[in-house]
């Protein structure tokens, strides 16, 4: 049995000190990215209250970055001129604890119990310490913290403080504080120079008990507003002491004097309010910031705490994913779909960054797979947020154009890694040419349009991008002789692939992005017009669809990852030690470039994303192929590996790899964690359990599922929105219940059956027989999935 970092529960996580054990600093700032709260645009990392000790401060805003010099050994044409960077903002969730004259620091003293839970319910992170201070005096610490999704500014804390056994003299130190340092993001020491002091302090002022901060960006000139304000109560029936605030250009501080007999309790209730932009003045950012935390006051924390509630009741009630028979599943798949929810709830026209606003990994930017991995769960569970991340992408269009147009290409290209929506990767093989996130953006609007029925979205802003990107992919590939079109020297999803010629995924999602493209613009006459796409324009986009070259492999009878993949060497994996992966830290890219050895799932994405293009026979063989090629060194692979497997019949690999994405996080199996979760990762176990073991596909008219149980699950369900429906998808061994709570009736394919559903009646259907799926598929040595049963 695994020893776990963190209490199993199936509807919260929680970590505890031993008794008496003292402090474990081991593994804090991985508790700190775990018990982060967002709901984005506010990120608030799961720090201790009284802000020490901390791994990093962690208190962030979506789209809230500074620029930076990018580093080249040696300029080239079409390198990014400028970095960009997540920053810490000022951060309003520290309340220092004074006992009598010493601080209360869980490093010091005899701490008795300390315990950090996280509600998946509630949305609130519950924290509870019992002390003693050097002196004796022992006091217990009651917290609670939420980010409001139901008030996009603001976030909250109450901070309780019980004297135990005897007379207490108790300061809080309610502050707002600016300027904390940013971990070590970049190895270039001209970067780090310019990210160690990003703010330059505008105004601050105090009104009564609140206090505001205005600070700007020195390069990139965005201003934030941080706004605080209190009330203060005690257990008995005495006045509450009156806080007294003071502010300074980098500091907001609340001081609260009071003496506690035995048994009697402070409590200190404080809202912080959060607002940014680069075209606001800093006057109006603080009327705002201060507005939002006035009315949250005024509201309480149970309102505040009642509104979460009533938030997350709503959104369980649709995309609750129920597994039976294994606790641990189940909560790393709650896990999962909460940390989802937190990264893209209330982002409104904002990115969804690599790591969400739990930490400076990946320096805070987004990638292809908040499209490919995170849009797929937004949009069969929270509609609206999906619609945002894509709103988001049209308003860089512009953007968009500007790189195309400088890489001498037509149409539109999307940048690879970006805050706000120009290009930030310096590592062109694997940035500039990774041309695939335009067709990976092009598949998210066409699913989300299909899914919600929201053809305003399609007809406003979807059509443009389709539209922009078709010309993108007809002005970067070539015809041959034979009139087939092949687009070369570009990189797909695998990190250990690049400069290949013809991609089967990227050449497959480029085939369905021009298709959707010419659909779009022949229902949308208008906006095509208003482009200046021609009949003739349009006809060049299916007939290039049609032409595209998909590789394939006659001996082996299944596609190559890219032309001529599989006549490469292969590389040497039995010679590889285990202490040499991940193979990018301790080999050149130029040898990994070269051999038959995948970082991630590549062809197998496809297999997944786009089954309509292979047969069942192919996908099972290419499976079993690429699976003793894939390393796993990407924290993107385990869900895709675990959808393939399933849907091909290999239910306990599928389980061991579903284990695997549902851990990823919670065991820090990339040693990464510090700097912050791996959303899209998460987004992949409710892939993988929908779209492997639910066998659901949305490829088609109408959605498909053929669900599949397997140890250690003993039954499983999960929730969907389709256009307007509400649909629960249960899923027992021989049997398969699916009910429609609402709207008009929905026809679904089960396995090969068609089915009209009915609201308010279930259909329980019978599940189909699982054909002989062959021998496990074999990995690379020493990189085969962790057992589920060992890792729950």
């Amino acid at each position: 049995m695994a020893q776990h970092r963190f209490d199993v529960a199936a509807w919260g996580i929680g970590w505890s000190c031993l008794q008496d054990a003292g402090w474990e600093e081991e593994g804090q700032s991985h508790r700190e990215s775990v018990f982060a709260l967002s709901n984005g645009h506010i990120g608030w990392r799961g720090t201790l209250d009284e802000g020490d000790p901390s791994a990093a401060a962690g208190s962030y805003l979506n789209g809230v970055f500074e620029e930076h010099p990018m580093p080249y050994a040696e300029d080239g044409y079409g390198y990014p001129e400028h970095g960009q960077t997540v920053v810490h903002v000022p951060d309003g969730k520290v309340i220092r604890l004074i006992v009598d004259d010493e601080p209360f620091d869980i490093r010091t003293g005899t701490l008795a119990a300390h315990e950090q839970r996280l509600d998946f319910r509630t949305g609130i992170l519950h924290r509870t310490a019992t002390w003693t201070s050097p002196a004796g005096r022992t006091v217990t610490v009651e917290s609670q913290r939420l980010v409001s999704f139901t008030r996009r500014p603001i976030a909250a804390v109450v901070y309780e403080v019980t004297a135990v056994d005897e007379d207490t003299e108790v300061t809080l130190l309610s502050e707002v504080v600016a300027d904390e340092p940013l971990p070590e993001v970049h190895s270039e020491p001209r970067v780090m120079d310019a990210l160690r002091h990003p703010f330059e302090p505008v105004s601050h002022r105090v009104s009564g008990g609140r206090a505001t901060l205005a600070q700007r960006t020195t390069r990139s000139r965005i201003t934030v507003a941080v706004a605080t304000d209190h009330r203060v109560s005690t257990s008995t029936a005495r006045p509450a002491p009156e806080p007294v605030t003071e502010s300074t250009p980098d500091l907001a501080r609340t001081t609260v004097r009071t003496r506690l007999t035995a048994g009697e309790s402070i409590r200190l209730f404080k809202v912080v309010g959060h607002e940014w932009a680069a075209d606001v003045d800093d006057v109006g950012l603080q009327d705002r910031a201060e507005v939002a935390v006035v009315n949250a006051i005024d509201a309480g924390w149970q309102a505040l705490a009642d509104e979460q509630r009533e938030y997350l009741d709503e959104f369980w009630g649709c995309a609750d994913v129920v597994i039976e028979g294994d606790e641990r599943l189940q909560q790393s798949a709650r896990f999962a779909l909460f940390q989802v929810l937190q990264a893209a709830a209330r982002a409104e026209v904002r990115s969804i960054p690599g790591k969400g606003l739990t930490g400076v990994g990946y320096e805070g930017h987004t990638f292809w797979d908040a499209e490919t991995f995170v849009l797929p769960v937004l949009t069969y569970t929270v509609p609206h947020a999906a619609r945002d991340a894509l709103a988001w992408r049209h308003s860089t269009l512009g953007h968009a154009r500007d790189r195309a147009e400088q890489l001498h290409l037509e149409g539109a290209t999307f940048p690879w890694r970006t805050i706000d929506g120009r290009e930030c990767s310096g590592y062109w093989p694997a940035g500039t040419v990774a041309f695939h996130i335009n067709a990976d953006i092009a598949a998210a609007i066409v699913r989300y349009v299909k899914a919600t029925g929201d053809e305003r979205f399609e007809r406003e802003k979807g059509a443009e991008i389709l539209i922009e990107t078709a010309r993108l992919w007809c002005s970067l590939g070539r015809w041959d002789d034979d009139g087939a079109f092949h687009i070369d020297g570009i990189t797909g999803p695998d990190e250990y692939s690049a400069l290949v010629d013809d991609n089967v995924f990227t050449n497959l999602s480029a085939q369905r992005n021009l298709r959707a493209a010419a659909a779009a613009a022949r229902r949308h006459g208008d906006q095509a017009s208003a482009l200046d796409v021609t009949a003739d324009e349009i006809a060049l986009w299916t007939a290039t669809a049609d032409a595209i070259t998909i590789p394939f492999d006659e001996k082996r009878g299944i596609p190559q990852q890219s032309a001529g993949f599989t006549e490469k060497e292969r590389w040497d994996f039995e010679g590889t030690r285990d202490d040499q992966y991940p193979l990018h830290s301790h080999f050149p890219y130029f040898d990994l470039y070269r051999k038959q050895v995948l970082k991630q799932a590549d062809l197998v994405l496809a297999l997944q994303s786009m089954p309509e293009a292979f047969t069942p026979e192919q996908t099972a063989r290419a499976f079993a192929y690429y699976e003793q090629l894939t390393v796993r060194d990407s924290s993107l692979s385990a869900s895709v590996q675990a959808a393939v497997a399933a849907r091909v019949g290999h239910l306990d690999l599928a389980m061991d790899y579903l284990v695997e994405a549902g851990t990823v996080d919670l065991d820090d199996l990339q040693d990464d964690v510090d700097e912050g979760l791996h959303v899209a990762a998460l987004a992949g176990v409710w892939n993988a359990l929908v779209g492997g073991f639910g066998g659901m596909r949305d490829d088609g008219e109408t959605l498909r599922f053929a669900p599949r149980v397997a140890p250690p699950m003993t039954a499983f369900s999960f929730g969907m929105r389709v256009r307007g429906h509400t649909l629960r998808v249960e899923v027992e061994q021989d049997a398969v219940t699916y009910r429609l709570t609402d709207g008009p009736a929905l026809g679904i394919r089960h396995f090969d059956e068609d089915v009209t559903l009915t609201a308010g009646e279930a259909a329980r259907l019978s599940t189909a027989p699982l054909p002989d799926p062959g021998p496990r598929p074999t990995q690379p040595r020493g990189r085969a999935p962790r057992r589920a049963h060992d890792a729950t």
